[in-house]
């Protein structure tokens, strides 16, 4: 049993200062197990134990250890860090608790595009999803202004020449309900590259969702909403 005081359990997973976390114990902001908290010094087991500050899960690592972080990006957010346009970015989208660590994204969406974010503080991880050797399958919905054709749906799929050199082969499919949205998937991510793919044949993109990276589904994860990956996700976006 992984046992230490409530105080300390706040502190180590950065959600403040100690004397930060004494006055929202004292403010009955602190609750363990469904519980408030009515001392600086209760026990608890971080093993097992569910820790809230402010209602939020203080479920963070302990300082030295990974974080991984699945969050579902709106449109007109920025997938950055911090921005000096005073922009919204992804990394206000986190509970606060969170934004404390060292974190960056595992790629990147633009703003006019929504959908699955990964976010995390292990290079290790980063560099086996994004590297073009592991090609990692990454699935986008999109919506078009009009249906696809057949023909260009099959030249989507061959590969078509960019201004910045041709692309993969991808695979399309088309939603046989809603012609207008169809499902790509890419071992490759170049900017903006699906917008441009669909407008060299005269397509313009009504909306652009990811929806998984390798095996990690956005499956039901509100909008603007994140959530910590369990361990067989983390090991899932680890395998060649």
């Amino acid at each position: 049993m992984a046992k230490q005081s409530v105080i300390k359990a706040l502190v180590l997973a950065q959600c403040g200062s100690r004397r930060a976390m004494a006055s929202a114990i004292k403010a009955g902001r602190v609750a363990l197990n469904g519980t408030i908290v009515d001392g600086y010094t209760q026990p608890m087991d971080t093993a097992c134990d569910n820790l809230t500050l402010d209602g939020n899960a203080v479920s963070a690592p302990m300082q030295g250890e990974y974080l991984y972080i699945m969050l579902n990006k709106p449109v007109g957010v920025l997938c950055a860090t911090q921005d000096a346009r005073g922009r919204r970015t992804v990394m206000d989208l986190l509970p606060p608790h969170l934004r404390r660590f060292s974190l960056h994204l595992v790629g990147r969406l633009d703003m006019d595009s929504c959908g699955l974010i990964i976010i995390t503080n292990d290079g290790d991880l980063t560099y086996s999803v994004t590297h073009p050797r592991f090609e990692k399958e990454k699935e986008y919905a999109v919506t078009l202004n009009t249906p696809i054709t057949p023909a260009h749906k099959a030249k989507i799929e061959q590969g078509l020449l960019l201004s910045d050199g041709p692309t993969s082969t991808a695979v399309v499919r088309i939603d046989p309900k809603q012609p207008s949205i169809c499902y790509v998937t890419l071992h490759e991510g170049r900017k903006r590259q699906i917008r441009r793919m669909f407008a060299t044949m005269g397509y313009r993109v009504v909306e652009l969702r990811r929806t998984r990276e390798g095996l990690l589904l956005l499956d039901g994860l509100p909008e603007g909403q994140s959530r910590l990956l369990t361990e067989q996700e983390v090991a899932g976006l680890r395998a060649v």
